[in-house]
């Protein structure tokens, strides 16, 4: 009877050890998964009008208000340095700019920043790929064109057109080629005294690209940069560690100022940028006449309402954006083509939209 009781004891005892052990293992694994398990980011935004004479929107997802502004801080600290650097209009304190480099057509510059020396080397390379679509040089027409729609901005009644005389004399100062770069001395020397830089096409995207590169130097991994519209994606919406793509609306030309998405992109360490005619433009004689001035008219090019490109790189997207808008739909669809990684999208004039081919992958979520 003994013997008999004391197998039950131990059998019992068995079943009520390995019971205890389980439910402890058990208790374990749910601990650890609620206290090893990630911690949701949050979404933080920052917005500022003082950089490139436009709206600039910096939006990530990361683990503390403290650690989105010190990310916040130097990335405008890095978009300040460009802005002064491509400004057109204004000197700074102990810089040499492109205003500076205007200013002294005719004269070699020498210890350029290098900075300037990347935009400017960029601008040859990408003036030769679009067959002068985009021209840098065109300094001279296009601050004839920014004079004339200030001043029909400021009077609408009295606005006007500048005359094609006018335009082909300043044409006549626009030679790319007259524009020399070393970049091992770093010097910059414009052969014409009348010839002008003018980097408006290009310096938003590329300075939104470097800034870029740099902020995930320093471990931005999760985020959204977006200078004028010039968008940069960093990574994926990472709070949920879920991987998920950004998406990003192409506004409404019809509803232009107003939050009107003609149609929404999904995207992750991508670029996207539009150009278009409903923006910046003044009214002459009841018709608009846009900022976008295609080289070869030297007026603003009437091929579509807008286009958009997608791709890696913010400085070659906004360049192929303003280059596209500048050619008739063919052959930006074949330049685009040509391309790996380059999607692109048209609205002609009377509303008909085009796609490059792999360009409504992005709008399938």
């Amino acid at each position: 009877m003994n013997k008999k009781f004391n197998r039950y004891l131990n059998k019992t005892s068995t079943k009520i050890y390995i019971k205890i052990f389980l439910s402890v293992i058990i208790s374990i694994f749910i601990f650890c998964v609620s206290a090893c398990e990630k911690p949701e980011k949050k979404r933080y935004e920052a917005q500022f009008l003082t950089l490139f004479d436009t709206v600039t929107q910096i939006v990530a997802y990361m683990d503390s208000k403290e650690q989105f502004q010190e990310h916040v801080n130097q990335i405008y600290q890095d978009l300040e340095a460009y802005h002064q650097l491509y400004d057109i209009y204004n000197s700074y304190e102990d810089i040499i700019n492109i205003k500076i480099i205007n200013d002294s057509a005719g004269e070699e510059l020498s210890e350029i920043d290098s900075r300037i020396i990347d935009l400017l080397l960029f601008a040859k390379d990408i003036y030769q790929q679009t067959n002068g679509k985009v021209n840098v040089a065109m300094g001279s027409v296009l601050s004839i064109w920014h004079e004339y729609r200030e001043r029909g901005i400021q009077d609408p009644k009295n606005s006007e057109l500048p005359q094609m005389d006018l335009l082909e004399e300043a044409a006549r100062h626009t030679d790319i080629n007259k524009l020399v770069i070393d970049k091992e001395v770093s010097t910059v020397f414009i052969k014409d005294s009348e010839m002008s830089l003018d980097v408006g096409a290009i310096a938003k995207g590329f300075a939104v690209e470097q800034a870029s590169r740099n902020a995930i130097n320093r471990g931005f991994t999760s985020g959204l940069i977006s200078v004028g519209g010039n968008v940069k994606i960093i990574g994926t919406k990472d709070f949920n560690m879920e991987g998920e793509s950004w998406n990003i609306g192409i506004q409404n030309p019809e509803s232009p100022g107003v939050e009107s998405n003609l149609h929404i992109v999904y995207l992750s360490d991508q670029s996207l940028v539009t150009s278009g005619n409903y923006i910046r433009y003044y009214t002459v004689n009841g018709k608009k006449y846009h900022h976008i001035i295609d080289p070869e008219t030297l007026y603003p090019a009437d091929y579509f309402i807008a286009v958009t490109i997608i791709c890696e790189d913010s400085g070659e997207a906004d360049a192929l954006a303003t280059a596209i808008y500048n050619m008739p739909l063919e052959e930006g669809l074949a330049l685009i083509e040509n391309k790996s990684g380059v999607e692109a999208f048209w609205i002609l004039p009377d509303g008909e939209q085009k796609f490059s081919t792999g360009f409504q992958k992005f709008l399938v979520k």
